[in-house]
């Protein structure tokens, strides 16, 4: 099982070792295969707009040599033409590629955004525990930035930047040697003081910055999604204080960041000069010698104009590059990691039967944790059994309905629903054939139709009313302004604990599953609408195997088998009246929990 346990972990999520430049970037490449035909077209169309570019201190000479000569002014207006005509067929040739790099680009990071987001989904429960929502939700939207900085770097700029200076150093080269050999040097240094200055200075500095900036918006979502608790402490002013804190970090961090260009920015320019005068030194000192012609001055000062801007641009999208590597980084890495709980090849749909459940010699321990909290645990429940769990917390309960649903992998033994292996099916089909009601269910920021229509997404209005009614949630929602339209809030905040509850209990009823969990579903009724919902309950578990995790022994009375847990061991199981009158452990639960009531 592949998973980032053994790396550090800090408030951002699980720590990893950075990937390479060259990783990344045949990341980016995956998606530009993609597209072959708008991708060709997009560089053949760039390729000929260089070829326009490479002509422009050509035609600029030309033009001069003709005005110098005085000659004919046919010949003088027929230069002139080509020297508009290539800069005009620059610009229109340049203007109708981007028509290709557009469509490319934006399809390609719709797909990096819905991939990424796929990704991250399907990692195990584990893995989302240790990363904080708001910095993986930052890390996603920065990687799509990060894949338009590369592709423009690369495929606009950069690439087609080396090729017009090469060919504008290699043309000089052939016309004036001297002014040639040290455009080409200073070219070549340029590039390669950049690449490597880039990634070795500027790159450790940027990854801290952009987890510093992960963390900003882990630390926002941690406080905003939890500003009910924040507003009743009246921690405003502790919280401001809190992510004063990281975003001072980032500062810190920032600065030294946009130094480290900066001080690049500043190579880049004094390499600009030694160019500039090497280049322009060498055409005055020939043509002082005779030999250069006035249209060789032209060319040259031409041709520096243009490298000087395009090595400017250069310097520039070298660090775009840098950055939208670094930006598409954590993407990247997601995209090499195995799920953490992954389906078998091949594995077939889970095919929902009665819901008979069987532990055969389970054995399975939390990362984190020391010894097995399951030590060769074996259990059978029976098709359509109530079953109720109880016992202290830590004592198994929820990590028993976690393993059936197969958020966690098993060290030793299996898990049979039906006959199946859980591990043999495909994940999706083995929890849509099981119904959970959470102790504190988690709203979508949604309408309540939708959020009752998730366990059954093709229902009619008139599936979704009736398990409304179900649940006694009804009455309640139809007193809202806009009914079953009216959005919840994140969370569900804007509705009371018991609203939430029995949202979730009529969404259980539309999903229809053969096995049913109920988490101590009741627990945040008032004493009249529970009865309510407790009768709607015994009739969503007619016919279907249930399993209560029960933390007030109230509700468990009518259960057909309760199992008492203590560390992951079943101590006793029978029904209420057999295990109060055994005066174990149940009975003694069961006392507390009298006294409490």
């Amino acid at each position: 099982m592949s998973d980032f346990s053994d790396d550090d972990e800090d408030e951002t999520g699980p720590r990893k070792r950075a990937l390479s430049n060259r990783q990344v970037l045949a990341f980016i490449a995956r998606f530009w295969k993609r597209r072959p035909l708008l991708f060709g077209l997009g560089v053949g169309l760039t390729l000929v707009a260089i070829g326009f570019d490479l002509a422009l201190p050509w035609a600029s000479g030309r033009l001069v040599d003709t005005v110098a000569s005085q000659g004919a002014a046919s010949a003088a207006w027929s230069a002139w033409t080509a020297f508009v005509g290539v800069y005009l067929g620059f610009s229109l040739v340049r203007n109708i590629a981007m028509r290709f790099w557009i469509p490319l680009a934006a399809r390609n990071m719709e797909e990096m955004t819905n991939e990424g987001f796929a990704k991250v989904q399907a990692f195990s429960s584990d893995w989302h525990a240790d990363s904080f929502a708001g910095a993986t939700v930052r890390k996603l939207t920065r990687a799509m930035w990060g894949y338009d900085s590369v592709t423009d770097a690369v495929t606009i700029w950069l690439g087609p930047g080396i090729i017009v200076l090469v060919g504008l150093s290699i043309a000089m080269l052939l016309r004036q040697p001297l002014a040639g050999g040290i455009s080409l040097v200073v070219v070549v240094a340029y590039l390669a003081v950049n690449l490597a200055v880039t990634e070795r200075y500027v790159r450790p500095s940027n990854l801290k910055s952009n987890a510093l900036d992960s963390k900003i918006g882990g630390a926002l979502a941690d406080a905003v999604t939890s500003n009910p608790t924040v507003k009743s402490f009246g921690a405003e002013a502790r919280e401001a204080e809190r992510l004063a804190e990281v975003t001072a970090a980032w500062r810190a961090a920032v600065m030294v960041t946009w130094n480290r260009f900066t001080d690049v920015w500043l190579g880049q320019n004094l390499l600009l000069v030694a160019l500039q005068a090497g280049l322009t030194g060498a055409m005055v000192w020939s043509w002082s010698r005779g030999q250069a012609t006035p249209g060789d001055v032209a060319f040259a000062i031409t041709a520096f104009m243009l490298m000087s801007g395009y090595l400017r641009n250069l310097g520039e999208n070298i660090r775009m590059l840098q950055k939208g590597l670094d930006d598409a980084e954590d993407v990247a890495a997601w995209a090499r990691l195995s799920p953490q709980i992954a389906d078998a090849p091949g594995a077939p749909d889970f095919k929902p039967g009665p819901g008979a459940i069987e532990f055969r010699d389970v054995t399975f321990r939390y990362k984190a944790a020391g010894a097995p909290l399951y030590d060769q645990f074996s259990l059978r429940i029976a098709p359509g059994e109530r079953v109720a769990l109880v016992g202290p917390t830590g004592s198994g309960k929820s990590t028993f309905v976690k393993l059936i649903q197969r958020l966690h992998d098993l060290q030793a033994g299996a898990i049979l629903i039906d006959g199946q292996d859980v591990s043999a099916v495909t994940q999706g089909s083995l929890r849509r054939a099981i119904a959970v009601v959470p102790q504190d269910p988690a709203l979508f920021h949604r309408s309540l139709f939708e959020n009752i229509a998730y366990g059954k997404p093709d229902a009619t209005r008139e599936e979704v009313e009736a398990a409304a009614k179900k649940a006694r949630a009804h009455d309640f929602i139809l007193r809202l302004p806009q009914g079953y339209d009216t959005l919840v809030g994140e969370r569900g905040v804007k509705l009371s604990g018991g609203e939430r509850q029995r949202v979730a209990i009529a969404r259980a009823f539309l999903a229809d599953a053969p096995i049913l969990v109920l988490d101590e579903a009741t627990s945040s009724l008032d004493v009249e609408t529970e009865g309510q919902v407790q009768a709607a309950a015994e009739a969503l578990m007619e016919g279907r195997t249930t399993i209560v995790i029960a933390h007030r022994l109230s509700t468990v009375r009518g259960a057909d088998r309760i199992l008492v847990f203590q560390k992951g061991q079943v101590v006793e199981e029978g029904r209420h009246a057999e295990l109060t009158a055994a005066g174990g452990v149940y009975a003694r639960l069961n006392a507390i929990s009298a006294g409490v009531g």
